[in-house]
């Protein structure tokens, strides 16, 4: 009862965690909706098209101070070229067009539907870039007039400049770069058309290679700005596809752990309901049995409560194996480590089932070696593993049959238990069935006696919780071999090797006793 106890008083500080559990589902709901809130909204992952227009507008918005300080360089340079009144004319169109090249990516970034209006505003882009291409141009024409060398060596000084600055702000709109860049050739086309000779066919020949030139750095700019688009698209999707997977998985984790705590105090009451009133019902059917309060009436009673009494031993065995399993697969099973001597549990385990052996005329082989040192382990679980390894060899292997009983050094310096038996053996498709919860081989349910199909998952998980290995190997109609391997690391080396006469004579006196008992059977 003391097992019911520690399962019960898990569960005493449910007040507290329920609320916090809730609060916990609270929170995560909300984080949920929020999440698909955002990822349905249309600007929350935008199109190719779109980010291009975004990426020109917020480009164009922090170089206007650039180009208004460019603007006044060439101003205060041009004054000795050009007369005031074309420079007046030439100031207050290139103001406009910086006016209206800022304003523009102003309102493109504060609307709210820049999806669906992303056309409309990419047209507006490509018309403000014309009108500050004209701008230019009329200053770059007007500059080409003069006979004067050093202003047409400053008209083509500043047509370089502003195809530079216009191939970087108009890369992610390449028809903007176009529309911007088209005013300046057709002026110089128009300015030269008519004297293409002598000094006029080089300054042409120049503008348009570098208008040229500068279209096709634009071009690969563009590629690249697409490139960076398309990965920070991909990112961004891949962003918000991890933080839906989180939520789930965080989501998943609160329902594992709401239903782990379901299943532990459901596991909790059944201990608590069902063997407490079934140690009344095998105590008053052993009374019965026995009949320690005289005679039966009828000998119908006595057989009837021996069956009562070995149908409750068998569902308190399966109560008693479904907690020690649940534990297990909890993480709440805790191991009680000490010095523990594997040659001394196996022998005991053997004396426990020995009247089993002898009743279905079985022959044992042993083979341990001397001198083992303890290992450092939970007793009682090693034991268990024992007894359920056994009992199962004990129980498929036919009368007359023969059981192998190993326990040795492995070679990485760990030590292990190996038990093998002339069963049925168990297909190898069967085999992860058997090593799951309640499940039992086609050879196992037409042959064997009724199990519970808890042992082996019970006896792998305890065996992994001290760190070791389980390993099974079956082939039909020859036999199965378990092996049970503890880890180096839990050998003491430092602690002597349990050597007690018991110990190293027990197999050859059970040996001799089972003999002469046979002998006498037969006789």
């Amino acid at each position: 009862m003391r097992d019911v106890g520690a399962d019960l008083g898990g569960s005493g500080s449910g007040g507290n965690a329920d609320s916090e559990a809730a609060a916990r589902r609270r929170k995560l709901t909300l984080q949920l909706r929020k999440a698909r809130r955002s990822l349905s909204e249309p600007d929350a992952i935008p199109t190719h098209s779109t980010a291009m227009v975004r990426l020109f507008a917020e480009i164009n918005r922090s170089a206007t101070p650039m180009l208004g300080i460019i603007a006044l360089g060439v101003c205060a340079t041009a004054l000795a070229f050009i007369d005031a009144g074309p420079l007046t004319t030439w100031i207050t169109l290139i103001s406009c067009a910086i006016a209206i090249g800022y304003s523009l990516p102003i309102a493109f970034l504060d609307s709210s539907d820049k999806e669906r209006t992303a056309g409309a505003w990419r047209r507006k882009f490509v018309f403000s870039t014309a009108l500050s291409g004209s701008a230019w141009a009329y200053l770059i024409v007007t500059l080409l007039e003069k006979h004067d060398p050093n202003a047409q060596a400053f008209a083509i000084i500043v047509m370089l400049l502003v195809s530079t600055v216009m191939s970087l702000l108009a890369a992610a709109i390449p028809a903007a770069f176009v529309a911007g860049m088209l005013p300046m050739i057709v002026g110089v086309i128009l300015l030269y058309a008519p004297r293409l000779h002598g000094a006029a066919l080089p300054i042409a020949a120049l503008a348009i290679g570098v208008v040229g030139y500068f279209l096709i750095v634009a071009r690969r700019l563009h590629a690249t700005a697409s490139q960076n688009i398309s990965f920070q698209a991909e990112k961004d999707s891949l962003i918000a596809e991890l933080e839906q997977a989180k939520l789930n998985s965080d989501e998943a984790r609160r329902r594992a752990e709401s239903a782990n705590l379901a299943k532990s105090r459901f596991l909790a009451t059944m201990s608590h309901e069902l063997r407490t009133p079934l140690n009344a019902i095998l105590g008053f059917s052993e009374v019965m049995k026995g009949e320690l309060f005289g005679p039966h009436s009828l000998p119908a009673y006595k057989e009837y409560s021996t069956d009562i009494h070995a149908s409750g031993q068998h569902l308190l065995m399966l109560i008693n194996e479904i907690l020690d399993l649940s534990r297990v697969e909890a993480g709440r099973y805790e191991l009680k480590e000490e010095p523990v001597s594997l040659t001394a549990v196996v022998e005991e385990c053997l004396r426990l089932l020995w009247l089993r052996i002898e009743r279905r005329h079985l022959v044992i082989t042993e083979a341990m070696e001397p001198g083992l040192p303890r290992i450092w382990a939970d007793e009682r679980a090693v034991r268990q593993v024992t007894l359920n390894l056994l009992s199962n060899a004990i129980k498929f292997t036919p009368q007359g049959g023969a059981i192998t009983v190993k326990v040795g050094w492995t070679r990485k310096g760990g030590q292990y238990l190996a038990i093998a038996d002339t069963g049925p053996g168990i297909p190898p498709e069967e085999i992860p069935i058997v090593l799951s919860s309640f499940g039992r081989g086609t050879l196992a349910q037409k042959n064997a006696e009724e199990g519970t199909g808890l042992g082996l998952p019970i006896v792998k998980g305890l065996v992994e919780l001290h760190g070791g290995e389980f390993r099974l190997n079956s082939t039909v109609r020859v036999g199965t071999e378990v092996i049970v391997i503890f880890p180096p690391e839990r050998v003491m080396d430092t602690l002597p090797a349990l050597t007690s006469e018991s110990t190293a004579e027990a197999p050859e006196r059970r040996r001799r006793r089972m003999r002469r008992r046979q002998r006498a059977h037969a006789a």
